[in-house]
């Protein structure tokens, strides 16, 4: 006989297929703009688009349950703020 198999976990993959898309250079640009903008790449956006519209992320859905989490944060920040020096400084 083998040895006991662990099964107090599941592994889960994902697989990533390319995808080969044609989009005229100025709306390519601007969505460049628009994802700097939000700290994203283009692929993020299109991904992200993608997995709304096939109905696996609820936009929706995580707008409640982000301000659920929001209500249940404990989160103090002692009366501290951010100033704009603060986040512009280069280190």
């Amino acid at each position: 006989m083998g040895a006991p198999v662990d099964t107090d976990y599941v592994c889960t993959y994902s697989v990533f297929m390319n995808l080969t898309l044609s989009v005229d250079e100025e709306v390519l640009q601007l969505a460049r703009q628009r994802a700097e903008a939000a700290g994203k790449s283009v692929n993020q956006l299109v991904r992200e688009y993608l997995e709304q519209l096939a109905g696996k992320r609820d936009p929706q859905q995580d707008a409640v349950a982000f301000e659920e989490l929001s209500r249940r944060s404990r989160g103090n920040s002692k009366g501290w703020k951010f100033n704009r020096e603060e986040l512009h400084r280069r280190k």
